[in-house]
């Protein structure tokens, strides 16, 4: 899998691209995300590119920003364009969205994606309600990978670490936060090759209830381990309160919906998916069978063939590199 085109939708919001301080014809500041792109507004420097964003556009009512490629040129790291959208957090008080960083395949692969400390965010915008996060710099290129401290944060409903190798202090830290509105929780957790070192019981937190009261959909997702952590599901006190499940894009086999067909009852979920999966016909027509009956929608597409090497098979994710 690979991200081949920038969202066009975020926050409920159509997305639309400043195209720089030069052009005319700009929305109303509050009836779209606003993306940031160096290379779309004429390959401007990103300072220079939030200026002219920040003189030109109202942005005291802007609810929700998505930061595509923030480099005009050489790949630089995160954190100087994050620093200053920072600094100008006082004048963005209707902000509810922020989503770092909507870039393709095609213009940097996840894993060279170099992120920093992104909770400055979540101290900055204390009403932000939707965080989205993508990369991770499991390559080590970065002054400092993806990382997350422990902080309480009244507002966010919805966040997203996508990352093909998702460090697992953030997924301790992450254990560790007091997020009382928090419905939407995804982890893409990755391959240990790109950084993604998160074990099971890392996961022990978020799996054991009550961290986060309002969870509503939990997405433990792309990993090398999604039999281990099924099996850990399978008997996790959160998933009661859940109205969807997805151990999609990953390594899942036989052996991990089995531990889900044979721990709790999953009828109560709304849907659950698995997608992406390593999983033989007669399992998916049990799993078919027993939530089908439930009402549940099951997502069970993109079925995979293991790949063969030298008399071994090997199961890969959907995003690492």
């Amino acid at each position: 899998m690979t991200f081949v085109d920038h969202s066009t939708t975020f926050h409920g919001l159509p997305v639309f691209t400043f195209p720089g301080p030069d052009h005319d014809d700009l929305p109303a500041a509050d009836a779209v995300a606003w993306r940031l792109d160096c290379y779309a507004a004429d390959e401007l420097p990103f300072d220079e590119l939030w200026e002219g964003f920040t003189a030109r556009v109202p942005t005291e009512r802007v609810r929700a920003l998505v930061l595509g490629p923030w480099w005009e040129d050489e790949y630089t790291d995160l954190r100087p364009a994050l620093e200053l959208i920072l600094a100008d957090a006082a004048r963005f008080p209707a902000l509810r969205a922020l989503f770092l960083a909507d870039v393709t395949g095609e213009e940097c692969e996840i894993s060279w994606l170099q992120l920093t400390d992104v909770t400055p965010v979540l101290e900055a915008f204390p009403l932000l309600e939707e965080f989205t996060v993508r990369g991770g710099d499991s390559q080590g290129l970065g002054e400092e990978p993806l990382s997350l401290r422990p902080v309480r944060h009244e507002a966010l409903r919805v966040l997203r670490f996508e990352s093909g190798g998702l460090p697992g202090q953030v997924v301790r830290a992450l254990g560790e936060c007091e997020l009382p509105a928090l419905e939407h929780l995804e982890l893409w957790l990755g391959v240990q090759q790109y950084g993604g070192d998160a074990t099971v019981p890392d996961l022990a937190p978020v799996l054991a209830g009550g961290r986060f009261p309002a969870l509503r959909h939990l997405g433990l997702q792309d990993s090398e381990l999604q039999d281990e952590i099924a099996a850990a599901v399978a008997s996790a006190p959160v998933v009661a309160q859940l109205e969807s499940l997805s151990l999609s894009m990953g390594t899942l086999t036989d052996t991990g919906a089995e531990a889900l067909l044979g721990g709790q009852p999953l009828g109560h979920l709304k849907r659950l998916d698995l997608h992406h999966h390593f999983l033989s016909d007669p399992m998916t027509d049990r799993l078919r069978t027993a939530l089908g009956a439930a009402g549940t929608e099951l997502d069970l597409s993109d079925r995979q063939t293991p790949h063969r090497w030298r008399e071994e098979e090997w199961r890969y994710v959907a995003v690492s590199e």
